[in-house]
């Protein structure tokens, strides 16, 4: 409108009047925008970062390293919090209740798409949005060095020749995986010794208690310099890439063997799509941080990064694959 006959510090004052007039009619106690429908900016509290495992571990580091500087760069604290149990199903249940806001994030491992396999009170990983892949890792198939087979056609032939003989470690989570597809690709039976986690099943293999284990790279590195394990194959896609680059890989042997460790972020279902999006481009520009990508690397994983649509992609794909081998080795849900 056009104001006459007032100087002009009264039309300043009479102008801010109006404008703040307008704001409390739109909305008495609430900003403008937020009475256009506009939401509220992200983060609007502190983030707490659900680890479902026990802390020290892998997921512990990684998720401090990218939460530290997650933080920098939101101006929010993002606390980490471990809630271990039930091979990652107690914390994932946790965030899957949790309001979706994107101030409740979950660090996930494929445990997320194998646990339907063994559980039966497993979450449904369509609980959880995906976030984002923060990164993958090789895994590889070490035996006792004892053991007669060495290449993966040897240890698949023995299993044929011998079955039931041939024992695989096994530990409820991606690396049993591994075990089931040994005996889906050799059709005879691989006998499968369940253990409380990595590290002890590692013990055992070095014991000679078992005759071959799925494993992480980083922890497999010493134990095979030492002789006390034979690393046999990695599972990478193909060769060149790792510690245990010069190794053949499965997918040699057997076309389409794949078993790539990762580890990501999800938020409860329902989170709305902007803010999943805003939380995916501030991790995302962490991961591109190059000493986190250091630390990362350290780890013994490789930056992964992308949308909330590729590593949703990964899961479904894993979550099928998996859930068809397992069943067909005779595991099932307890």
């Amino acid at each position: 409108c056009e104001l006459t006959g007032t100087n002009t510090m009264d039309r300043t004052r009479l102008v801010s009047l109006v404008l703040a007039l307008a704001g409390a009619v739109a909305a008495p106690g609430v900003p403008a925008q937020g009475a256009q429908g506009s939401r509220a900016p992200w983060p609007a509290a502190p983030v707490r970062w659900i680890v479902p495992f026990a802390p020290g571990g892998p997921t512990d580091v990684v998720s401090r390293v990218v939460g530290t500087r997650l933080s920098e760069r939101i101006g929010q604290p993002v606390i980490i919090e471990s809630r271990p149990g039930a091979a990652g199903n107690i914390g994932a249940e946790f965030v899957a209740k949790a309001p979706p806001d994107g101030h409740t994030l979950l660090f996930v491992v494929p445990a997320l798409v194998t646990n339907p396999s063994f559980f039966k009170t497993s979450l449904d990983p369509a609980q959880l949005a995906p976030v984002i892949q923060l990164n993958w890792g090789l895994n590889v198939l070490v035996t006792h060095p004892a053991f007669p087979a060495k290449t993966v056609a040897e240890i698949i032939a023995l299993i044929k020749a011998k079955p039931g003989t041939v024992t695989c470690g096994v530990t409820g989570s991606l690396f049993t995986v591994g075990c089931a597809l040994l005996q889906a690709h050799a059709q005879a039976e691989v006998i499968m010794v369940p253990y409380k986690g990595q590290g002890p099943a590692l013990a055992a293999l070095m014991a000679g208690e078992i005759n071959v284990l799925f494993n992480g790279v980083i922890t497999s590195i010493a134990p095979t310099k030492a002789g006390r394990v034979r690393a046999i194959a990695s599972t990478n896609p193909r060769r060149g890439r790792g510690p245990f680059g010069d190794l053949p890989v499965v997918a040699e042997t057997f076309p389409g063997f794949e078993l790539v460790a990762w580890q990501g972020v999800m938020a409860p279902r329902g989170t709305a799509s902007d803010v999943v999006l805003h939380i995916n481009r501030e991790i995302g520009a962490v991961l591109e941080q190059p000493d986190v990508r250091q630390r990362l690397n350290d780890t013994g994983m490789e930056v992964a990064g992308g949308s909330p649509d590729s590593f949703a992609e990964l899961i479904r794909r894993e979550l099928a694959t998996y859930a068809k081998v397992l069943k067909e080795v005779g595991i099932k849900p307890e």
